[in-house]
């Protein structure tokens, strides 16, 4: 249908109105509006849960195969080592090798400076970064994800487990509970991989993430200044305030001699990480630096121990395998609840940084990685993990850029790299005697300095202010509240965020694009025309209970202005409201009650009600619950056009 580009303009003092001229329009042929399909209750059941648990179709490629291939298929699907291994070749294998080499040489010392973050041994660092990678090289569909100890979830087990344990006067307590609470991370990451729960970690939104980590690394690089300055007796506590006034508290506990060696490494680390940023091609250079920063300092105090007593060093770390840890889980007694409540918080991050940097990667590359196998792989590894000497690790990013730049091709870079891990532990132990305890603190502040993405801070301003907010409030909760409660900051604005969007949509005046049947936004499109006598809304939401009333009352009062605006400016009065549904993906009972509700309140003002093009399932519930009965046979249309020039045919008869 062809709209006449005749138009009249009416202005007031505070806006122009525009509108179309009452010239008569083409007349074309009105839809009838369908019904989708009939379906029984347990069809719709049956397809809803599908969309919900499995809106990927993991099980595609087993139709219409035999029963062998099935086999063959499941066994690739739950190892998927089995997906690639049958390919692989001794040029695969140097590639591997190389990078598997190299992200060992970043991971002995990270592993060693995260689990000191975590206040655990040193030794328990290098064990989780022996037996997890293995098992996510099985297990595992990311050909990048370096596995290991992560700072984040490193600090939270460490500032959680530290508020009830003290891991000085009783270590053999605090240990066994980090171990407790790394089986019940596992047990919660594998089981939302199998039952398919996935979505649960999407409730950590990108922006209440980007404060969340920006706080964490400021409050893991301020402790770190414990062993770059030398003191002794520090605080606990991980605020801001309480360790800043620590740090100057205990001024006189300060070592030059610390402080000289510490600051020199950390602008080591800091220039070669700076080098590899500008120029990705020199990606060994910062992932060496740590490893180099560990043999050349400890030779340094090695030479020199006789005159650096005020230095503190890592000193003895047992050789051997994992020992066994079963033995050390607590599934009773008064720490339960602490150890299930800090699995649950590091299994959530550690998850959510895994499959993040696994999906980037994979971009990066052209492959998919699954996330639910992810899970149950992180999972799975974390369950192994707590029962060989091992607490939280996941998929680290700066490992994974590394193995990624060096070339790897395969999870069999994790099984280099826990390779070179096992020799570590076997023979070269007694070599870190006289690692300084400062250059794992310059290492762990260079790691986490990355984490302060203030690029992605400034975007958030810049595009949406209401995901800045969230942004900053879980950043200055783990600040100045505690790394748990800024977490849980965090998960409430992301909650919070939704329930605003939900029980607030947005609904808008449409006007019509001349000569077109196409119908916009007034306010975004300035050549959109308002059609005399109606007003065409659209809901740009499902309507539920959650805003129902809030969209009865929206509907209302755009029904009073579009009636002031007419008097004002002596307009074609007002006879019909158009709600546009395209948009109105579902609707419940409560939505349904204000539908009618609604018809009838604008009936007794003498406005006719129509609905345009309800989707499939909400048309179904209006005829079902006999709401659609009480519009009439001109109550409902497939497009707004076909409502307008159908409904308004007989005024324009009319002498």
């Amino acid at each position: 249908m062809g709209v006449n580009s005749n138009r009249v303009e009416h202005y007031d003092s505070h806006e122009t109105i525009r509108v179309q001229s009452e010239t008569p329009m083409p007349s074309f042929q009105i839809h009838a509006v369908q019904f989708p399909p009939e379906t029984t209750t347990l069809q719709k059941l049956t397809h809803r849960l599908s969309e919900i648990f499995f809106p990927d179709d993991p099980l595609h490629r087993f139709k219409n195969q035999t029963c062998f291939v099935k086999f063959l298929l499941a066994l690739q699907y739950l190892f998927p080592i089995f997906q690639w291994a049958s390919h692989y070749n001794l040029s695969l294998l140097r590639s591997d090798f190389i990078s598997g080499l190299t992200i060992a040489s970043l991971a002995i010392p990270q592993g060693i400076s995260y689990a000191k973050l975590a206040n655990l041994p040193p030794i328990v660092g290098l064990y989780s970064s022996f037996v997890p990678p293995l098992i996510y090289s099985v297990l595992g569909s990311s050909k990048h994800l370096g596995v290991g100890p992560v700072s984040i979830a490193s600090l939270v087990m460490g500032s959680m487990l530290s508020e009830r344990v003290s891991y000085t006067q009783d270590p053999t307590l605090y240990l066994g509970l980090a171990f407790t609470a790394t089986f019940f991370a596992g047990l919660f990451q594998a089981s939302l991989g199998i039952l398919r729960l996935g979505f649960v970690i999407d409730f950590l939104s990108k922006a209440t993430l980007v404060g969340f980590m920006a706080g964490a690394a400021i409050i893991v690089s301020l402790q770190q200044l414990k062993g770059l300055l030398g003191i002794v007796h520090f605080t606990s506590k991980m605020q801001i305030i309480p360790v800043l006034t620590s740090v100057f508290k205990h001024s006189h506990e300060w070592s030059w001699q610390t402080i000289l060696l510490g600051f020199s490494f950390l602008a080591f680390l800091l220039i070669t990480r700076h080098i590899s940023l500008k120029k990705p091609k020199l990606f060994w250079v910062s992932a060496a630096a740590p490893l180099t920063s560990v043999i050349l300092s400890t030779i340094l105090i090695f030479l020199l121990r006789n005159k650096t007593h005020e230095i503190a060093v890592i000193g003895h770390l047992p050789k051997g395998l994992n020992p066994p840890s079963s033995n050390m889980l607590y599934f009773s007694g008064l720490h339960l609840a602490l150890a299930i409540k800090t699995g649950i918080v590091t299994g959530i991050l550690s998850l959510t940084e895994g499959i993040a940097v696994g999906r980037t990667f994979a971009s990066l590359q052209n492959y998919q990685v699954d996330g639910n196998k992810e899970m149950m792989a992180i999972g799975l590894m974390n369950i192994a993990g707590s029962c060989s000497s091992c607490y939280v690790t996941t998929g680290s990013f700066s490992r994974s850029a590394v193995n990624y730049n060096a070339g790897a091709q395969t999870a069999v870079s994790n099984i280099i790299m826990a390779a070179a891990v096992l020799v570590t532990l076997l023979f070269l132990m007694p070599l870190f005697y006289y690692t300084p305890n400062v250059i794992l603190a310059a290492i762990i502040i260079t790691a986490v300095i990355g984490l302060i993405d203030y690029q992605s801070a400034y975007k958030l301003w810049k595009v949406d202010k209401l995901d800045f907010l969230a942004c900053l409030c879980s950043f200055f909760g783990v600040l100045f509240i505690s790394v748990p409660l800024g977490l849980g900051i965090a998960v409430a604005i992301s909650v919070l965020k939704i329930l605003l969007h939900v029980s607030r949509p947005n609904t808008m005046v449409l006007g019509n694009i001349p000569g077109t049947q196409i119908f916009h936004n007034i306010s975004q499109y300035k050549e959109a025309l308002r059609v005399p006598s109606f007003l065409i809304l659209a809901v740009e939401s499902p309507i539920y209970f959650a805003n129902s009333t809030y969209l009865q009352e929206r509907i209302l009062r755009w029904v009073r202005e579009e009636e002031e605006h007419i008097n004002a400016n002596n307009g074609t009065p007002l006879k019909c409201i158009v709600l546009d549904m395209t948009a109105a993906t579902a609707i419940d009972t409560s939505g349904l009650d204000t539908l009618c509700e609604l018809r009838k309140m604008l009936e007794k003002r003498s406005l006719q009600l129509v609905l345009a093009n309800p989707v499939g399932n909400v048309l179904e519930k209006l005829h079902m619950s006999k709401v659609l009965d009480s519009f009439g046979l001109k109550g409902v249309y497939l497009t707004v056009g076909e409502a307008v020039a159908d409904i308004s045919s007989p005024w324009k008869a009319q002498p």
